[in-house]
């Protein structure tokens, strides 16, 4: 320490006990305890914007070791300095140079169909820096060694193919040949196999007007070609015999298939003879050399076979050690890609790195939940202690007014609800964070739309299977779509719960009703009614008992003709009320950031309004409902209920309230349902009204009164994310901060943001009350698609039922109704997981992921922020394999 302060680099230490005592208001020995029950699920957690101050020496180990925990995100501290001028982008080369010898190695061992076996456990850690030049040498010892072998067995190979091409052509040219063709052998051998020979020109002369011949292999697609060529060369002058090869040829270098074909063309003269040498060059055909003599044929083959067999041989002791090589090197391979990538990842880190004045301390910056600020200094010891260091690194917490990365800390059950939130925008720093909410709002309502038993089971036992299998299905390479089914098992799972609650509320099982309570209506007509009356009326005065059923739909109403009129009734006003009840929670919500970010001034300006109206509108309709339900039924002794049909429409009731209108009840029936209810409606509705001037103008007034006013702060209308304005400068009126960890800073940083014009304010503003206010109406018709879709659901269930399972139960002869069940029975099974559940689940899925998203989260998300990407050996390995 004293040689950095003679260098002039002085270093403070983070003392991380105060820091939690004094953030959180307890003793410094309970602010660990108290940390570390802390949730993230509410809302994201808090960021500290830190500085590192780390040795040379120690700066590779400590990275891996950051690397290793996962907790910290870096920031680019060299962005005006090119990515070819950096400090360590010698080393990122290295590494970038074995990663291209692993590839190699790879593809050979894949070649060569050898298994790699890969890592689940005890993955290894980046080496050291004297490791990284013993790796370095074996890969190329290995690579060279490799490279030998490959070159090697091609040049065996080669001469096999060439051996082996020779061997056919001898064999399929005895047909082109017999003992009366044989024309001046002796002569015919000078011109073809010794023309380069002394005498071998006078020899041909003298042969001048005898036949010769040229034997070889060519490509099969390239014979018609070759043949043609031949032709307009020596004006047809040229006699070609050629004969197919059944087996293919193995090429040499890539080891495909090769049809080739033996040919063997005659001619007369020398001139004539160059140009076919000539055109079989171009055409890449092999000529090989082949006596015209039977006997001289089978000498060479004999010859040919033994050289083959000795071939052979080589080959395979040469095939077996380079197996035995490739066997090993696959052994060690997943190892070295994962220790490469490391040291990549590391070079690739330390390149943010900024170097100070001394060049004797490599300085980073990086955003660092605060709760985890203990591991990053035990990391940060832990490296340095690697490498025998004895400075130690150091951790300070700096001030900023930049805006933290959101971190949302989750575990494989809530990974998939907090991935559908980030998928429509990342939270705004520290607001709310509606993935909580939604673990348990998303699966009801998407059970609502989806409810049915026997379609619910299916989803989850399906998704139950996957939790069960979960490490094995975590090892196991998917395709896309398994991944995204594998990742929302969770999701999955609850939809399947709530799907099988919410059908048995509609007891509803793949479209039949379930007789479990007994029903509550008893029919009191004799049996020769019964049988010649197609339909039949039940009064529920005398037909049904008084007493309520005790969960669910009585099953009585599977066999009603009125079946669709009750049931869409009672799921629309369904559908409605759990809307409202989920648009109240989602304006609620806004209440809590506005406390958060100290702007309680916002509950009086926009939330008071926005919740009277909601609750004088729309609020009013749902309880009308129940009182609906209440007041009307068939025991009721009342004059208001003593007449047949005198409910009121509840929806002519609210649409008569807006417009101040009122329409003549029917006879003996009253047009509302309790004494001052026209005034009651009428002072809702001016309320109402009154609700829309006070959101379009209050904020901007009161924005206008605080700018002339210097005693107070400036209004900031949206989150500010860095910093927070403090009880403190509210008292006294100075712009004092806090920042994202709680310390307390001086300064006018309010003023360092230019204010918006308030003409701005007052356009933003009327921007947000019409999209509040319009948005309300249609919000609340949107929740209509829970009615909707649990309707399609519900008929397209019994149409399918009715119209392909009931066939086969309704045939007379017995054995064609056994056999027609079990096709039936497929094709009903078929259809209901292709149709009922897949498409109208996926369909169910879609409707509510647009409730959640644009009803829901509306009201208080503004989902601005950018998600915290640590630096993580973990992320970096999954990535590359997703991208594999």
């Amino acid at each position: 320490m004293s040689d950095m302060k003679a260098n002039g680099i002085f270093f403070t230490q983070l003392n991380l006990e105060v820091l939690i005592a004094r953030k959180f208001k307890v003793s410094p020995g309970e602010g660990a305890e108290k940390f570390s029950t802390m949730g993230a699920m509410f809302r994201s957690e808090e960021m500290a914007l830190c500085q590192m101050f780390i040795q040379p020496e120690a700066a590779y180990t400590s990275v891996s070791e950051l690397g290793e925990t996962g907790t910290v995100q870096f920031r680019d501290l060299n962005v005006d300095i090119n990515a070819f001028q950096r400090k360590f982008v010698q080393e990122v080369r290295r590494c970038d140079e074995m990663e291209r010898k692993l590839r190699y190695i790879e593809a050979e061992v894949r070649k060569d169909e050898v298994t790699i076996v890969e890592l689940v456990e005890d993955i290894p850690r980046a080496p050291n820096p004297r490791e990284i030049i013993d790796l370095e040498a074996h890969l190329e010892k290995t690579e060279n060694e490799i490279l030998e072998l490959s070159q090697n067995e091609v040049n065996l190979k080669s001469n096999y193919l060439e051996l082996t091409e020779l061997r056919r052509v001898l064999e399929n040219t005895q047909s082109f040949f017999s003992d009366q063709e044989v024309l001046n052998v002796d002569s015919m051998r000078n011109v073809v196999m010794h023309e380069d020979t002394p005498g071998a020109t006078q020899a041909a002369g003298q042969s001048r007007g005898r036949l010769g011949f040229v034997a070889g292999v060519i490509q099969r697609e390239r014979v018609f070609a070759f043949e043609r060529m031949l032709w307009r060369i020596s004006r047809g002058n040229v006699f070609l015999r050629r004969a197919e090869l059944d087996e293919p040829l193995k090429d040499p270098s890539t080891g495909h298939p090769i049809y080739k074909t033996v040919f063997v063309a005659f001619f007369q003269g020398e001139q004539l003879k160059n140009r076919i040498k000539k055109v079989c060059s171009g055409f890449h055909a092999s000529l090989y050399p082949c006596p015209s003599a039977h006997s001289e044929r089978e000498e060479m083959v004999k010859g040919v076979c033994t050289r083959l067999e000795d071939l052979k041989l080589v080959l395979n002791q040469t095939e077996d050690h380079r197996k035995r090589v490739l066997v090993s090197v696959a052994k060690e391979l997943p190892n070295w890609s994962i220790m490469v990538k490391k040291m990549k990842a590391i070079y690739h880190t330390l390149n943010l790195f900024n170097m100070d004045v001394t060049k004797k301390c490599l300085i980073g910056e990086c955003w660092v939940p605060v709760n985890d600020l203990p591991i990053v200094q035990k990391a940060l010891s832990d490296g340095s202690a690697a490498v025998g260091s004895t400075i130690p690194s150091f951790l300070n917490v700096i001030d900023t007014n930049e805006q933290p990365p959101t971190f949302n800390r989750t575990n494989k059950f809530t990974r998939g609800f907090q991935n559908l939130i980030d998928s429509y925008g990342v939270a705004t720093y520290r607001e709310v964070n509606p993935a909580l909410y939604t673990i348990i709002t998303f699966p009801f309502l998407f059970g609502i739309m989806f409810g049915d038993m026997g379609h619910g089971s299916i989803l989850f036992l399906f998704s139950l299977w996957m939790v069960i299998k979960e490490k094995q299905m975590a090892q196991k390479k998917m395709g896309e779509i398994a991944r995204i089914f594998f990742g929302g098992r969770y999701i999955i799972l609850l939809m399947g719960m709530c799907a099988m609650y919410t059908g048995f509320m509609y007891n509803d099982l793949f479209s039949k009703s379930l007789n479990v309570f007994g029903s509550k209506w008893r029919i009191n007509y004799n049996a020769s009614t019964i049988m010649s009356n197609a339909n039949l009326q039940l009064n529920p005065t005398k037909d049904a008992l008084r007493d309520i059923y005790p969960m669910g739909t009585d099953p009585i109403w599977q066999l009603a003709t009125n079946k669709i009129i009750f049931s869409n009734s009672f799921k629309m006003k369904l559908s409605i009320i759990f809307g409202v009840i989920h648009m109240l929670f989602g304006v609620c919500l806004s209440v809590v950031n506005d406390l958060h970010f100290h702007r309680p001034i916002n509950i009086l300006l926009e939330f008071v309004p926005q919740i009277v109206f909601l609750l004088l509108m729309f609020g009013y309709m749902v309880v009308m409902m129940f009182m609906k339900w209440i007041m009307y039924n068939a025991w009721s002794g009342t004059p208001l209920a003593a007449s047949q049909g005198c409910a009121p429409s509840v929806l002519i009731m609210f649409i008569n309230m807006v417009l101040f209108k009122s329409e003549a009840p029917a006879h003996g029936c009253d047009e509302y349902m309790f004494n001052n209810q026209k005034l009651v409606q009428t002072i809702f509705v001016l309320v109402s009204l009154l609700c829309i001037p006070w959101l379009l103008l209050a904020k901007p007034f009161y924005v206008m009164c605080t700018r002339r006013s210097p005693k107070h702060p400036k209004y900031n209308g949206d989150i500010n994310q860095g910093m927070e304005l403090t009880p403190e400068a509210i008292e006294d009126g100075e712009p004092r901060t806090s920042n994202a960890t709680g310390e307390v800073r001086h300064g006018s940083a309010d003023h360092e943001e230019e204010e918006e014009p308030i003409s701005e304010v007052f356009i933003h503003q009327a921007i947000h009350t019409i999209e509040y206010i319009l948005s309300t109406v249609s919000h609340t018709a949107s929740y209509l698609r829970l009615w909707a879709l649990s309707l399609a659901h519900a008929e397209l269930s019994e149409v399918l039922w009715n119209m392909v399972l009931s066939l086969a139960l309704q045939m007379s002869n017995q054995a064609v109704c056994i056999i027609a069940i079990f096709i039936l029975f497929a094709v009903w099974a078929a259809l209901t997981i292709a149709i009922m559940v897949l498409m109208e689940g996926l369909s169910a899925f879609l409707h509510t992921l647009r409730l959640h998203w644009v009803e829901f989260m509306s009201k208080f998300y503004k989902g601005e922020g950018y998600a915290f990407m640590p630096f993580s050996f973990k992320v970096i390995l999954e990535s590359d394999e997703e991208a594999d």
